[in-house]
């Protein structure tokens, strides 16, 4: 029954050939409908996931005791101890070898904010006009009369036939790009997917390609509506302790100083350039687009480091059958911390982010516990850290895998789950990339609920949360929540009323657990998971990645 599976991936993304995806298998329509769950229980089990279930450690994990849940800190310390301590009571088995935890070897870097950015004759404030860090492992970084250019989107995309740095020679320069990529603001051109954003339109992407062209400095200008998150995201996401996985070179092979402009700010460096931003824009979504910018950028980083050790938790639940074939739900514990500066409440307690999906991930838990008998395959929850400084948690296992990437089934992540209350529809982040949604739809069908693409694709969410590093290494992965369909009148109201709050509070100190927060949705999506995991979990084949998908594997 095992399957032995290689990642096979985008070659311009990740640096490996790409192949035809293998067509062996039975279909998972057919499998989804065979694959009924197995426990006699299933029902009872499903019925029982409760709001009781989720808002008590919601609530919990959400408080100003656990400090903001800021990895390496006192906050991580209590909050890995809670989660061990809830899923030995819900009977699970630690998951790698005798103990819950893995070890994440990070590098924290903390930038001294009293820097100052100077382009031309102009200078630039931290945090107020534009941020700036590095992950090299040197306690002062520095571009000293870096010339700058102009890259466009800062992609090089052969699939797409566009490549931004073609011709050029960017070493020891410092290139500034736009944020997204070329699609979004021009979708009628049939350019890469339209409005839906592409891995070339996110900001990690585009550090990543500037360090392959040997740049010395990368400066993204910052737009809220192709972003899809203002300003005060950036400030407070990409200032204070830093985090990056221990490399063996130190950092080396990334840019000098990895930074953002306010479009003010921009707007005034190209016009003191002697450009126009609105039309470098302009022209920069027509095609591949580059302009020397004929002007300067100097900033010192000057930094602390140290080497720290995070945790992810992982818990399993043996398979009856197939013990070695694992599916794996993740969701992340980690949020901002606390910032000390702030006058007022200093806490960033991230309860919907993500004290939500780590609440639901113990709910889950609990409910495959007391299925009789347990699934065909093992069930394991992998609760990851430093989801919120780039994915660290879960890259750093994708890289180190407890359980072997080829015994990997499936994954299913929950992140920032609905508090809005019951939909009828479901929102499919990334929808069409792979089987799994067969087995979701089957499993939303039961509550009555129809499948939907996410209502804001241009924002790129699939390449901004845990599932993302499963899926670079070829196991399908599902990252699906409660849509913008309210159930009824009344939850419409409160759906209206409270999405104000709850979309203001992104990465801001009011992310605060609420006790007129209607779970309900919660409850429901946790339902429908559980059922999509016990499906595949009992199916006669494992899923597959669709052919349109950029991620594959082969047998």
């Amino acid at each position: 029954m095992k399957k032995m599976f290689l990642p096979l991936l985008v070659p311009t993304l990740l640096g490996v050939s790409a192949c035809t995806p293998s067509n062996d298998s039975t279909s998972t329509n057919e499998s989804a409908q065979k694959a009924m769950p197995v426990a006699s229980n299933f029902d009872s089990v499903y019925n029982s996931i409760s709001d009781a279930d989720i808002r008590e450690p919601l609530k919990i994990l959400s408080s100003d005791e656990f400090e903001g849940r800021l990895p390496t800190t006192e906050g991580e310390k209590k909050t890995i101890d809670y989660l061990v301590s809830e899923f030995t009571k819900a009977g699970l088995k630690p998951g790698n070898g005798d103990s819950f935890l893995q070890k994440v070897a990070l590098m924290e870097i903390t930038a001294d904010p009293d820097m100052t950015m100077t382009i031309g004759d102009n200078s630039f404030a931290y945090k107020e006009q534009m941020v700036a860090s590095s992950k090299r492992e040197q306690s002062s970084v520095s571009l000293e009369d870096s010339e700058l250019v102009f890259v466009g989107y800062g992609v090089n995309a052969p699939e797409y036939d566009w490549n931004d740095y073609e011709g050029l020679d960017v070493k020891g320069k410092t290139v500034v790009m736009l944020i997204n990529d070329p699609g979004f603001e021009n979708p009628e051109s049939g350019k890469f997917q339209g409005t839906t954003m592409t891995y070339y339109g996110r900001w990690s992407y585009k550090y990543e390609e500037a360090s392959r062209q040997g740049a010395a400095g990368a400066i993204i200008v910052h737009e809220t509506a192709p972003a899809s998150y203002g300003w005060s995201v950036v400030a407070n996401s990409w200032s204070g302790p830093q985090y990056g996985l221990v490399s063996a070179d130190k950092g080396a092979s990334r840019v000098a100083v990895e930074g953002w402009l306010t479009l003010d700010a921009a707007k005034k460096v190209f016009a003191d350039a002697g450009l126009d931003f609105d039309t470098e824009k302009a022209n920069a979504m027509q095609g591949p687009y580059s302009k020397a910018m004929d002007i300067k950028a100097s900033v010192t980083v000057n930094n602390t480091f140290k080497k720290s050790e995070s945790n992810n938790v992982i818990a399993t639940l043996p398979g009856s059958a197939f013990p070695d074939e694992h599916i794996i739900y993740t969701a992340h514990w980690d949020h901002l911390g606390k910032d000390e500066t702030k006058e007022g409440d200093q806490i960033y307690n991230g309860a919907h982010d993500n004290a939500t999906g780590t609440a639901a991930i113990l709910a889950m838990a609990k409910a495959y516990s007391e299925l009789t008998p347990a699934p065909k395959r093992s069930v394991s929850f992998l609760v990851v850290t430093a989801e919120e400084q780039g994915l660290l948690g879960s890259k750093f296992y994708a890289s180190n895998p407890v359980i072997p990437i080829e015994n990997t089934v499936a994954n299913i992540n929950m992140d920032a789950m609905n508090v809005l209350g019951k939909t009828k529809n479901v929102a499919v982040v990334g929808m069409g990339k792979s089987e799994m949604e067969d087995y979701l739809e089957t499993a939303a069908a039961k509550q009555g609920r129809t499948l939907t693409q996410e209502d804001r694709p241009e924002a790129g969410y699939y390449y901004r949360s845990d599932h993302f590093s499963f899926a670079k290494q070829g196991v399908p992965a599902l990252y699906a929540e409660g849509g913008n369909e309210p159930a009824d009148e009344e939850t419409a109201k409160y759906r209206k009323r409270m999405n104000v709050i709850v979309t203001g509070c992104y990465h801001q100190v009011c992310d605060q657990y609420r006790d007129d927060w209607d779970l309900s949705g919660i409850v429901q999506d946790t339902q429908m998971l559980f059922d999509v995991g016990v499906g595949v979990a009992n199916a006669d084949a494992w899923p597959k990645w669709n052919e349109t998908s950029e991620f594959q594997r082969q047998n």
